[in-house]
C-alpha cells in the first residue's frame, strides 16, 4: 500500500512538474532588465491624495473622465455603460452603452464624446448617446486594444492600440511578455483614414497633446516610461523619452492647458515582476500558476505633475488601504482634479494642490 502511494504521490510531482515547465502558453517572453525605482526625491511618500472624495456612480472602473462644455462629468465602465454626472457630481444617469469596454473619453469641437472602447475601437457618440464606429484597424492589423485618446487642434485624434496580440482582458499576458505590441495612432476625420505614428511599444497608453501642438506625449505601461513624439519643427515625426524610470505603472495622461500634465500611476512597481522581467523561462511558469499565486494588485494612490521638459513638479499619494486605489486618469478642471479609476465605484474629486 505503501508503493502504491510512494508511486502516485511521485507521480502527481511529476505531473504538476511537467505542467509548470512544459504545458504550452500565449506569450513569447522577451528579457529585459528594469533599471532600480527610486522611491526618494521628488518620489517621496507622501498623503496628498487622502483628500480625494469620491462621485459614487452606479457600476465599477471608470477608467477616464470626460467634461462638458456644461461641465457634466462622464465616464466609461467595465460593464460597458457611459455615465453623465451632474457638475456638481450628483445624479449618474446612463449616457450611452457601447457593449464593449470604454476607455479613453474626450469631447471633439462638435460636441460628440470621442471613445478609446478597448473592445469596439475608435467611437463617436453624439449627444443622444447613438455611436458611430471612426476605427477599428490600422495598416490591415485589427485593434485588439483601444485604450486612449487626445484630439488635437486640427482635429486630428491621436490614440492607442495598447497592443495588437492581447486583448484587455489579457493585459498581464503582454506585461509578461514583454515585447513592443503597441501602436500609436492618428484619425482624420476628414479622410477617415486611420495611420500608424509610432510603432513598436510596450503596452501603449495614455496620450496628451500638448497645448501649443507641438508634441505629443504616449506612456509606455512595460518600460514604466512616457515617450514624446514631435508634431512640428525640426524634429517632427521623431520621438524621444520624455520621463523614464518612473517609480510606477504609467496609465493615462492629460495636458492641464498651462504648461503641465498630470501623469496617473495606476500602481507602484512590483519587485516580483521586475525579478521576472529578466527571466523569460520563469515568466511562462508563471503563467501557468493559479491567478492567486500570480503578482497581484496593492491597493496604492500615485499621481504626478510633469513639465514640458518632463521634470517631476508636484508627487502626489496615498498609501492608506482606504485609499482611492488604482488611479487610471486624471483630469484638470475649474480648480479641481477628477481621478479615474480601475479600482472604485466612484469618481474621484479634490482640489488642484498648491504647487509648493
Amino acid at each position: 500500500m505503501k508503493r502504491i502511494i510512494l508511486r502516485l504521490l511521485i507521480t502527481a510531482v511529476a505531473g504538476i512538474a511537467g505542467y509548470l515547465l512544459f504545458w504550452p502558453v500565449p506569450i513569447d517572453p522577451a528579457a529585459w532588465n528594469p533599471p532600480t525605482p527610486d522611491s526618494s526625491g521628488v518620489y517621496a511618500e507622501n498623503n496628498e491624495l487622502a483628500k480625494i472624495e469620491r462621485l459614487p456612480i452606479n457600476s465599477f472602473a471608470p477608467e477616464d473622465v470626460a467634461i462638458d462644455k456644461q461641465g457634466r462629468l462622464y465616464t466609461g465602465v467595465l460593464d460597458g455603460h457611459i455615465y453623465r454626472l451632474q457638475s456638481d457630481g450628483t445624479r449618474p444617469e446612463v449616457f450611452s452603452q457601447t457593449y464593449g469596454r470604454p476607455l479613453g473619453l474626450k469631447f471633439d469641437p462638435n460636441g460628440n464624446l470621442i471613445a478609446a472602447d478597448a473592445v469596439k475601437g475608435l467611437l463617436s457618440i453624439a449627444a443622444d448617446g447613438s455611436i458611430t464606429v471612426l476605427s477599428n484597424q490600422a495598416d490591415g492589423v485589427p485593434f485588439q486594444c483601444t485604450n486612449d485618446l487626445d484630439i488635437a487642434a486640427d482635429g486630428t485624434i491621436y490614440f492607442t492600440d495598447a497592443s495588437y496580440k492581447f486583448p484587455l482582458t489579457a493585459l498581464k499576458a503582454d506585461l509578461l511578455e514583454h515585447r513592443p505590441n503597441g501602436r500609436l495612432l492618428a484619425y482624420d476625420p476628414k479622410t477617415g483614414k486611420t495611420r500608424a505614428v509610432l510603432r513598436d511599444l510596450y503596452f501603449a497608453n495614455g496620450v496628451a497633446v500638448s497645448p501649443d501642438q507641438s508634441f505629443l506625449l504616449v506612456n509606455e505601461t512595460g518600460t514604466y516610461s512616457v515617450r514624446r513624439v514631435w508634431l512640428s519643427g525640426d524634429k517632427r515625426g521623431q520621438s524621444e523619452t520624455f520621463i523614464e524610470n518612473l517609480p510606477g505603472f504609467p496609465d493615462g495622461i492629460s495636458a492641464n492647458g498651462n504648461g503641465l500634465f498630470w501623469l496617473a500611476l495606476v500602481n507602484r512597481r512590483d519587485a516580483a515582476l521586475d525579478f521576472l522581467l529578466r527571466h523569460p523561462f520563469l515568466r511562462k511558469t508563471v503563467m501557468r500558476l493559479p491567478d492567486f499565486l500570480q503578482p497581484a494588485v496593492k491597493r496604492y494612490a500615485f499621481v504626478l505633475a510633469l513639465d514640458a521638459s518632463g521634470k517631476v513638479v508636484q508627487n502626489l499619494q496615498d498609501p492608506a488601504a482606504s485609499c482611492f486605489a488604482e488611479i487610471s486618469n486624471v483630469v484638470e478642471y475649474n480648480g479641481s482634479l477628477y481621478f479615474g479609476s480601475i479600482g472604485e465605484s466612484a469618481i474621484g474629486r479634490m482640489p488642484v494642490p498648491v504647487r509648493k
